[in-house]
């Protein structure tokens, strides 16, 4: 027995300096605030923005398909309103709670280290409703904000032939101003989306909003179409000179045959994949739960799903493992 027990010791001892390491190096692998080479989420989001080439971010709705997100190689996030909401079950209409939608996004940053953009609709509310999710959001490591300049409850841009009403510029303006006061991380980013081509509004509207968020701090300008071909944004990038007046961002889910070199010519400065991972997730379980319904039996998918094992993956339970050598007791060793 007394030689069972010292075995058991001495097998602790000699493991712990390697498991370890390994629980240090895991734990760094994802982080709130930062990413694997330092830079704060924040930062690389704005050096994004900022960036004079054209960058991609790619929508997520969960942990899971944030952590997919990165594994891909993207180099940021966009933390979709529609996905996060559908997947909620609920309406892209601001049902789903401002603080449901944070409790999504802190999963989200806590399973990657890429800076995340929120899908912010219009704040939830007014600037004091806005000024205190940014501070939330800076609690939890997301990178940025994209706030619209549309009425509270928000209306998804796509529908066909619902009123679009627009919020006043001033008081939107006045919205982005009591952001950028409010934040603390001097990187932490407030995009404006500009909602005048989708309520119908021409290129002057576009252009006059367009300056005025850029006036009240915003630090980048997401300009909005439901077109299937890219002429409002090509006239827009006329007006609006990217160099000067500063960074365009654009989400092509209208008009997604355009080649991207097309926007590169342009100098647009990132495009949001906005939608995709969401309605791919949709269509593979519907699928799939209405063969294994058919069929009552799981022979005809099981070759065509990941295994668990993929999951287990995915979820990092190889660190728990670890970490469980580590931290829990030791057992006898037989």
């Amino acid at each position: 027995m007394a030689t069972t027990i010292i075995r058991s010791i001495l097998t602790c001892i000699c493991r712990q300096p390697k498991q370890a390491k390994k629980v240090i190096q895991n734990s760094q692998k994802y982080s709130t605030y930062y990413g694997v080479n330092g830079t704060r989420k924040t930062t690389a989001l704005k050096n994004m923005l900022n960036s004079k080439k054209l960058e991609f971010i790619m929508e997520a709705h969960s942990g899971l398909s944030a952590r997919i997100v990165q594994e891909a190689g993207f180099d940021g996030i966009w933390g979709s309103g529609l996905s996060v909401s559908a997947q909620l079950g609920v309406r892209d209409s601001n049902e789903a709670s401002w603080t449901q939608v944070l409790e999504v996004l802190e999963f989200m940053s806590d399973a990657s280290n890429i800076p995340i953009l929120l899908d912010a609709d219009t704040g939830y509310g007014n600037f004091n409703n806005a000024r205190r999710l940014i501070r939330k959001l800076e609690d939890r490591g997301i990178a940025g904000a994209c706030l619209e300049d549309k009425l509270f409850p928000k209306t998804n841009s796509l529908h066909d032939g619902r009123p679009q009403p627009l919020a006043d510029i001033e008081e939107f303006a006045l919205k982005i101003k009591a952001c950028k006061d409010i934040q603390t991380d001097p990187d932490f980013c407030i995009v404006a989306r500009v909602e005048a081509f989708i309520a119908g509004w021409g290129l002057d509207e576009a252009v006059r909003r367009a300056e005025a968020y850029r006036n009240a701090g915003a630090d980048a300008i997401l300009m909005h179409s439901k077109k299937d071909n890219p002429s409002d944004i090509e006239a827009f990038m006329k007006a609006w000179n990217n160099q000067v007046l500063g960074p365009v961002v654009i989400v092509p889910t209208k008009y997604y045959t355009v080649p991207t070199q097309h926007f590169r010519d342009m100098e647009i400065s990132m495009i949001i994949w906005a939608n995709h991972n969401l309605r791919a997730s949709v269509k593979a379980m519907q699928d799939v739960t209405n063969r294994i319904y058919r069929d009552q039996s799981l022979a005809s998918v099981e070759k065509e799903i990941v295994p668990v094992k993929e999951i287990f993956r995915l979820q990092d339970d190889y660190e728990l493992h670890e970490a469980e050598d580590r931290y829990l007791p030791c057992r006898d060793v037989q």
